[in-house]
């Protein structure tokens, strides 16, 4: 036996043979293994003597009880970071949620805590498996039984989306849904499906991608909430919405024609927008001309009917007076744009013929006057 050196075991000095318990190898002579009874006995009473008072005296037996329950009542002591939320469980039920700082519950294993994160903001992928959460969706493995979707005017698309979310009640989170990524997962594409498949094709390629975000957003929330699954949904965001790649090409050409189309469409409103406004403007112009005309005439021939009664009555009451006027008016509405020519019948016996040719006087005079305004002007 390696322990019969020097004539001692593992618990013996040197030649003595005693054992680590003091005396020699109780129960048997040299090559014999020690009595574990005896063992245990004087380690029992070692222990007994370093207690106050003896162990077998009672308030040494209550001290130890009393130190013991406190040492146990202590392990209920938790810690909740301010990112976490902490579940206790009793007896493996969950019976309340507490919030960061310094936490008690009942020791262990009447109750026990889990503290999962609720801050970190997670990501789930569906139609594509990219590298990280920065990566671009056309450099990923794509998933077309998760990708391909059918549209509202029938046509298929290929959507490539993300889901951002957290915890918000940690015990819903844990009890009340098994798998909650899975669960998360299956929610957003059975929501995705339904939208797209109200959606025509031309709004989910353009200007309705962020309609598209916002209603899946606020309906996979609702459903969720009803599932009870304690998650926050934080953003939902469109990664790719293009047509299959096996008709992406034909795709692009009819929405180049449609766009052809769009473009001439507007270009012909533009046209009619222009010359429809100015057509009824011109209208509008001639209608009040006309009426203007109207009034002018219908004012003109009401004046000159007034007239006419005045001057009836003016002659009734005076005949001769109001004959002289209308002859001296006549004669002056006549002459007004005649020529005159004056002849003095007094000086007829002279020679000479009294003529005073106004209208030649006019016109030279008109006409010089017309001669030195140019030269002025030169």
């Amino acid at each position: 036996m390696p322990w019969q050196n020097q004539g001692g075991g593992p618990w013996g000095g040197g030649g003595g043979g005693g054992s680590p318990w003091g005396g020699g190898r109780p129960g048997g002579g040299p090559g014999q293994p020690p009595n574990l009874e005896e063992l245990i006995r004087k380690a029992q009473e070692r222990f007994r003597r370093s207690m106050p008072g003896g162990i077998g005296g009672g308030a040494g037996v209550l001290g130890i009880v009393v130190i013991a329950l406190v040492l146990w009542a202590a392990t209920g002591i938790y810690r909740v970071q301010t990112d976490e939320q902490g579940v206790v469980l009793r007896f493996g039920e969950w019976v309340r949620t507490t919030q960061p700082g310094l936490n008690y519950h009942l020791p262990y294993p009447i109750e026990s805590v889990e503290t999962p994160k609720v801050t970190v903001v997670n990501r789930i992928e569906l139609g594509v498996r990219t590298a990280g959460a920065g990566a671009r969706a056309d450099v990923g493995r794509q998933v077309p039984e998760e990708a391909l979707m059918l549209t509202g005017d029938e046509n298929i698309v290929d959507i490539n989306f993300a889901v951002f979310w957290r915890i918000r009640d940690a015990g819903n989170f844990l009890f009340n849904v098994r798998t909650p990524e899975v669960t998360i997962k299956a929610a957003a594409e059975s929501t995705m499906r339904e939208i797209i498949g109200q959606t025509p094709i031309a709004s989910a390629l353009a200007e309705g991608r962020g309609q598209i975000e916002d209603a899946a957003e606020e309906r996979l929330q609702s459903l969720l909430d009803q599932y009870g699954a304690g998650v926050e949904i934080t953003q939902v965001q469109l990664l790719k919405v293009d047509p299959p790649g096996e008709v992406i090409d034909a795709f692009r050409d009819v929405q180049r024609a449609r766009a052809d189309q769009e473009r001439l469409r507007n270009e012909a409103e533009a046209y009619r927008n222009d010359i429809i406004p100015r057509a009824r403007g011109e209208a509008e112009r001639l209608t009040q001309e006309a009426e203007a005309y109207r009034q002018e005439v219908v004012a003109r021939a009401q004046g000159d009917a007034a007239r006419f009664n005045d001057v009836y009555q003016a002659y009734r009451t005076s005949q001769d007076v109001t004959m002289q006027r209308i002859y001296l008016e006549t004669l002056e509405e006549v002459f007004r744009n005649a020529n005159k020519i004056l002849i003095d019948n007094e000086a007829g016996g002279s020679g000479v013929v009294p003529y005073l040719p106004l209208p030649e006087v006019q016109k030279r005079a008109t006409s010089g006057g017309a001669q030195r305004n140019g030269e002025t002007t030169r």
